[in-house]
């Protein structure tokens, strides 16, 4: 399985782990690299000093290639560019931002760069601005997500058509057939996130991954559209934020209502009452805590058997 996104990482399998907040440590991503993928630290959660721990004890986990996703919109993101130079991290996946700001200091250091979007014209911007290759993000992921509400399967067909650099689709995948689907439609890898939240390396609390595994179709929406748009996960707390909506809720009272660290508290701490739950719709197909390994190794078991149906098929 080689092709452009296999051979600028240097991994054996096209399948890209979400650098998700309070998730994806570097236990995980250290086991989706050793596994064949490319494992992501995701560091929006991290203070510098928590980065470099990890990244520290991702390297000594695996020889494999691993990145960082990196929010522009981070704080000390200038201390957290001076870690990933100093440790050589070899790959960073930026987002929420302009990928203008720091792509070429990366690229001057050797490192990879590629940056998230979730529309055609964010790609363009990104490819103008010097990015190795771009994510495109459908409005089916978890967490926080474009405004457009462009789904995954008209989204990737758009921006393969219309950049020339090498696409990783995201949004509403986490099975070997969807991986399929994705590229069919142009991609050459795909990113999952939801269902490495329930992985036994994931970060996430317990209790959090429960309650993705006893999810059903329809268990999450996207919301906090006046804010910054975020898929949740249906409990006490979304029905406050819907209150919020049905009584024309101010920005100002929205922004009151969320505080701060609810997405710590729900996803890392285990809050399913009070917490922010961000996950995917892709949510209500994961049924079980494996771990990464078995993860990766059904989902290329199942790509593969795919593949093999779509030859006798003839399509």
């Amino acid at each position: 399985m080689t092709n452009r996104i296999t051979e600028l990482f240097n991994i054996k399998y096209p399948i890209i782990q979400a650098g998700m907040i309070w998730c994806s440590g570097w236990e995980l991503a250290s086991a989706v690299s050793s596994a064949g993928g490319l494992g992501i630290i995701g560091s929006g959660s991290m203070y510098p000093h928590i980065l470099e721990e990890h990244i520290k004890k991702c390297k000594k986990a695996t020889d494999k290639p691993f990145a960082i996703n990196l929010p522009m919109l981070y704080p000390d993101i200038d201390k957290h560019i001076e870690l990933i130079i100093k440790y050589k991290v070899p790959i960073v996946f930026t987002s929420a931002g302009n990928p203008k700001t720091w792509t070429k200091t990366l690229q001057e250091k050797g490192i990879i760069v590629v940056h998230v979007v979730s529309s055609v014209k964010f790609a363009l911007k990104a490819q103008e601005a010097g990015v190795d290759a771009v994510v495109a993000e459908g409005f089916e992921a978890g967490g926080h997500n474009g405004r457009d509400e462009t789904t995954s399967f008209c989204l990737i067909p758009l921006v393969s058509e219309a950049i020339t650099i090498p696409l990783i689709a995201a949004g509403g995948i986490g099975t070997g057939k969807g991986m399929l689907a994705a590229m069919n439609l142009g991609a050459d890898a795909v990113q999952i996130g939801s269902r490495f939240v329930t992985s036994t390396e994931s970060s996430a609390h317990a209790n959090f991954k429960a309650h993705i595994i006893n999810s059903n179709e329809g268990d999450t929406l996207l919301t906090l559209k006046e804010l910054t748009p975020v898929r949740l996960m249906k409990n006490p707390f979304f029905d406050k934020v819907q209150a919020a909506y049905s009584a024309r809720a101010s920005t100002e009272e929205l922004t009151t209502l969320l505080g701060k660290g609810r997405a710590k508290k729900g996803m890392f701490e285990g809050d399913l009452v009070e917490g922010e739950l961000e996950i995917g719709q892709v949510a209500g197909l994961i049924n079980e805590i494996k771990s990464a390994k078995e993860i990766i190794d059904e989902i290329v078991s199942e790509f593969n058997e795919a593949v093999t149906k779509q030859k006798e098929l003839n399509l």
